[in-house]
């Protein structure tokens, strides 16, 4: 049955959904610039340095040069048709709808959520700089998703730019199984083109056309012949290997045609055995058309990827699954809330089967309600264009749902479904906000509201001993960000107290303790008494507890106001007041009142008894680690590890790419605070760094007690 509805503009064969993912700084956005202005969507190169991309629409993102929010675009491309040269889709226009995305770590989940909801990637290198640690991070978020990938080489006209070693890094730090299919010719200021590994041509762009929107597909010469040969030879050798059909014909050394070894590229690329490399410079634009044709040609329609799979949610064990065509009940995925100061709430979300029409009722699992959609909206960065339609595949935005949030399904009504909701890592930072004015105090709660709906890694609460509001976030720079949104688009004035640190408390041995409430105040009182043991839990096992109770000395009715009241005893230490993590209970024995015993009395006794097992159980105070990269002039490459040292830093290794140095190592949050700043001071503003939540460690005896009075103060 033919899975497409006669209604739709593009068919799901000729729709790609894309993501550009990298770490900061590589060139996705400069890279989504020139797609944009290459397929004719936009006529006017915006550049990031300029603030003027399309993709960068927020204040903040144009005033600082880098990507904040994931932003989505549609646009159009086709083929077009060189003499001799083949492509699997000639002359067939596609849809491309592409998400850019932040490279910075402090907004890993816009990277986490999109790659969610996307079928392929363009994972952007620097030519110089190679594999960096937010790459890794986006590698592995990709991987998780089972996300085909293809890589750009960008940055290759950029001196120090090296192909080969960053396809080298690609296999040895990534593990991926790497080939060539668009090889720089030249590189720094004599890179013009591209060697077509697959058509064995040479792609050249005109140096005349300032716009890099003419090129022309030549012959080899001898030189190139030899760099083309080798390659064509590796990539036919691996791409046999990971395909079935290609590998019979090469074992049995049959003719293997240009449309045969495509194909086979296309199943390897799909399958996640195999990742394509491309090289060129967005900013110089050369290399875009061709790593477009190979978005076509080897990335996946919705067509191409397995079923997604949902479950019922009255019964997790039954798999649903959820058929690619527009045939099919209404599914989809929530994946993104916005705010937007024209329409209200858009609700970003990605179809997975069916229909949806603007003025449709669509129901929520969740919430077992249904809402009517307002408008349907495709998303141009920020710009938006009602549609009256969305069908299987499609990403767009819908207005009118007001209960919401990331990762909802919704559904057709009836259609009871849950798909699997995108991952997001825990706030490793808090601080203090509060408004200048008891008139702002309203619209400082709606702002906080409506920011902490878009992004999942923001959280809001206040806090009972002190009344403080505390707003915890991914890193300094979120949290900064946050604040200025809070002041420019909300317009309330709020003062911050100094950010802090998301400390955790464990314990390092196996303690036993006993708790006991009675209150006897005339009339029934209250009886309550649990002896229990705990011991360290493995690492990010989280808190467990176990009923080990015989002969009813704690009746059944109250084991779980026991295990309440463990748990509740977690939320604050006995060291500096932060939550206690990886511990294991035992709940042992204890004893009842037939009159007086209550649940609230036996919670009360288990918070007793943990406590007393703490203060026993050699309980320490863990920090946040960050790993570090420093990528610095080989000059002030001591000064930067002296200083890293300085910060309690552990150098974790170095190496020399040119006449850089890239220095490693595990520093506490803590010390990190105002590091942008001083990194640029010491290197005279030409090193730059990147750091990624690596794990938890113990925190100095020598500054517990300077941590806990913080605490207090």
């Amino acid at each position: 049955m033919n899975p497409n509805h006669p209604d739709r503009p593009y068919t799901l064969e000729r729709t790609r959904n894309i993501g550009i993912a990298a770490h900061i700084d590589a060139g996705k956005t400069t890279l989504t610039e020139r797609i944009l202005f290459y397929t004719g969507m936009i006529h006017k190169i915006g550049e990031v340095h300029d603030g003027a991309a399309t993709t960068d629409w927020m204040e903040q993102e144009r005033e600082r040069g880098i990507t904040i929010t994931s932003a989505a675009v549609t646009t159009e491309w086709w083929q077009h048709n060189e003499e001799n040269v083949v492509k699997l889709f000639n002359e067939e226009k596609q849809r491309i709808n592409i998400i850019d995305t932040p490279g910075h770590v402090d907004f890993t989940a816009e990277v986490e959520r999109s790659l969610r909801v996307l079928d392929g990637a363009i994972v952007v290198f620097c030519g110089v700089a190679g594999v960096q640690p937010q790459t890794e991070t986006v590698w592995r978020q990709a991987t998780k998703y089972h996300v085909p990938r293809i890589v750009f080489v960008n940055k290759m006209d950029r001196t120090g730019a090296d192909f080969e070693k960053v396809v080298s890094q690609i296999k040895d730090k990534l593990g991926a199984n790497a080939v060539r299919i668009l090889i720089p010719i030249g590189s720094e200021d004599s890179l013009k083109g591209q060697i077509d590994v697959v058509n064995q041509k040479a792609v050249y762009y005109s140096d005349d056309d300032q716009f890099g929107s003419t090129y022309t597909v030549k012959e080899l010469d001898a030189e190139q012949q030899i760099i083309a040969k080798r390659a064509y030879d590796e990539l036919v050798s691996v791409t046999a290997d990971c395909d079935e059909a290609l590998g019979e014909k090469f074992l049995m050394e049959e003719d293997i045609s240009l449309t045969d070894l495509k194909q086979a590229i296309r199943r390897a690329t799909i399958a996640n055995k195999l990742i394509p490399v491309t090289g060129g410079s967005a900013f110089k634009n050369k290399g875009v058309q061709y790593l477009l044709d190979a978005v076509i040609d080897y990335l996946p329609s919705p067509l191409d990827i397995p079923f997604t799979k949902g479950m019922n949610p009255d019964n997790e064990e039954q798999i649903i699954e959820i058929p690619t065509t527009d045939h099919a009940k209404f599914t989809a995925l929530a994946f993104k809330l916005w705010a937007d100061k024209f329409v209200g709430k858009l609700v970003f979300f990605r179809v997975y089967s069916g229909v949806i029409r603007k003025g449709d009722t669509v129901y929520n699992p969740r919430t077992r309600k249904s809402e009517r959609i307002g408008r349907l909206i495709r998303i141009q960065a920020d710009e938006h264009k009602d549609i009256d339609a969305c069908f299987a595949g499609d990403i767009a935005a819908m207005v009118g749902l007001k209960n919401a949030t990331t990762g909802d399904t919704l559904a057709a009504e009836g259609h009871d479904v849950v798909l699997e909701p995108p991952t997001f890592p825990e706030p490793v930072i808090s601080m203090a906000v509060e408004p200048r004015t008891k008139a702002d105090q309203e619209k400082l709660a709606l702002a906080l509201a409506r920011l902490s709906d878009e992004d999942p890694t923001f959280m809001v609460k206040t806090d009972e001993e002190t009344g403080q509001t505390i707003i915890s976030g991914m890193g300094e720079l979120h949290l900064e960000i946050i604040v200025d949104r809070i002041k420019r688009e909300f317009k309330v004035d709020a003062n911050t107290g100094a950010p802090q640190i998301t400390y955790r408390e464990t314990i390092t041995k196996s303690a036993g303790g006993e708790g006991k409430l009675v209150k006897q105040s005339g009339g029934r009182g209250q009886y309550g008494h649990v002896i229990l043991s705990i011991k360290p839990n493995e690492a990010a096992k989280g808190i467990t507890v176990e009923n080990k109770t015989v002969g009813g000395s704690i009746p059944k009715e109250y084991i779980n106001a026991c295990i309440k009241g463990c748990r509740e005893a977690t939320t604050n230490g006995v060291i500096a007041g932060y939550p206690v993590i990886d511990v294991h209970v035992d709940i042992l024995d204890g004893s009842y009142h037939d009159v007086d015993s209550n649940e609230n009395a036996f919670t009360m006794a288990a918070i007793f008894a943990m406590r007393d097992a703490f203060k026993k159980a050699g309980p320490i105070l863990l920090e946040p680690i960050m790993a570090v990269e420093v990528t610095t002039p080989d000059d002030y490459q001591g000064d930067v590890m002296g200083d890293l040292n300085r910060r309690r830093g552990q150098i974790q290794h170095m190496e020399s790419t040119g006449s850089f140095s890239v220095v490693s190592a595990n520093v506490p949050l803590k010390e990190m605070f105002g590091y942008s700043t001083a990194v640029r001071t010491l290197s005279s503003g030409r090193a730059s760094y990147s750091m990624t939540p690596s794990h938890f460690e113990q925190v100095p005896n020598s500054i517990v007690e300077e941590i806990a009075i913080d605490r207090v103060a």
